[in-house]
C-alpha cells in the first residue's frame, strides 16, 4: 500500500519520501515504483516533469515533509510505534495520517502530542485508480486539518468522504460485511467463487465481486479487520471457519499467489 500510495502522489506531480524499515525493504518499495511509473508513463499518466522520490530506511527523512501518511501493517502497536516516531522528527506544522482500514483514530492518537493534526487518510487498493479516499477524523482533529487532508485528495484526483472514527469506518464496515457473507455462501456451497461475484457484478453493478476483492485486499487483512469489527459489534462479524483456515494455510489472495482465485506471478 505505501508503494502505491507513493505512486499515486506522483502521478500528481508531487516531490515523495518513502521509508521503509529496513535497506533491503527501501530498495524493493524503490523497484516496485519505478516500475509502476514506468507503466504509467507508457500510457501517458505521468505529470509533466520528472516524478521525484527517494526511499529510505531513515525516519529523519521525514523531517521536512508536510505530509506523513503511515502505511505499515494492520497491527494497533506496529502503527502506534511507527507514529510516535514520525511526530518526532517531522514539523509541528506537519500533517500525520494513518491508511488503517479499521483501527480507531483515537486510539492510535493517544501516543501524539499534536493529535490535532493526526487523521485517517483510508486509500483503497490497487491506490493509483481507485478514485476513494476515505478522511477519517479523530475527537481531537482540528477543522482546518480536515480541509487540509481534503485539498491533498482533491491534488491528486481522487474524490474524499469525510466520516468520524467508528469501528470499520464507512467502507471497510460495509465492505467487509458484504465479504464474510461471501465467504460463508461459499463455505456453505450456495454457489462457486466466480459466481457469488458476478451476482454483484452483473446484479448490482459493483465493478469487482467481494471474493475477488478479498484476494486483491488481502485475505489476512480481511481477517484482521473482522476480528477488530467482531469485538466491536458482535457476532454478525465473526470471521468464518474457511477464512481462518485460508490464512492459516498462507492463501492470501494475489500478494500469495492464490486465494479464492490463483494469480501469476505479475
Amino acid at each position: 500500500m505505501g508503494a502505491g500510495i507513493a505512486h499515486a502522489f506522483l502521478l500528481a506531480g508531487c516531490d515523495v519520501t518513502v521509508v521503509e524499515r529496513d535497506s533491503p525493504r527501501a530498495d524493493a518499495a524503490a523497484e516496485r515504483i519505478r516500475d509502476a511509473l514506468t507503466r504509467s508513463a507508457a500510457r501517458g499518466q505521468l505529470a509533466p516533469g520528472p516524478a521525484e522520490f527517494r526511499t529510505s530506511s531513515d525516519v529523519g527523512d521525514f523531517a521536512d515533509r508536510e505530509l506523513v501518511i503511515e502505511a505499515v501493517p494492520e497491527d494497533r502497536e506496529l502503527k502506534a510505534d511507527a507514529l510516535t516516531r514520525v511526530e518526532a522528527v517531522v514539523s509541528d506544522a506537519a500533517l500525520l495520517a494513518s491508511n488503517t482500514s479499521s483501527i480507531s483514530i483515537d486510539a492510535l492518537a493517544v501516543g501524539l502530542r499534536r493529535s490535532e493534526r493526526f487523521l485517517g487518510l483510508h486509500f483503497f487498493n490497487p491506490v493509483p485508480s481507485s478514485a476513494l479516499v476515505e478522511i477519517v477524523t479523530g475527537a481531537a482533529t482540528a477543522a482546518i486539518d480536515v480541509e487540509r487532508a481534503r485539498a491533498y485528495v482533491d491534488a491528486i484526483g481522487k474524490t474524499p468522504i469525510v466520516v468520524r472514527d467508528s469501528p470499520g469506518f464507512a467502507s471497510s464496515r460495509l465492505g467487509v460485511l458484504l465479504g464474510l457473507e461471501a465467504i460463508r455462501m461459499l463455505e456453505e456451497g450456495v454457489a462457486d467463487a466466480g459466481d457469488i461475484d458476478r451476482a454483484m457484478e452483473l446484479g448490482y453493478r459493483h465493478p469487482m465481486g467481494p471474493l475477488r476483492t478479498t484476494d486483491l485486499v488481502g485475505l489476512d487483512v480481511r481477517l484482521g479487520i473482522a476480528e477488530e469489527l467482531h469485538a466491536a459489534f458482535g457476532e454478525r462479524f465473526a470471521p468464518p471457519t474457511l477464512l481462518r483456515r485460508m490464512v492459516a494455510e498462507g492463501r492470501l489472495g494475489r500478494k500469495s499467489g492464490e486465494g479464492f482465485y490463483r494469480w501469476d506471478a505479475s
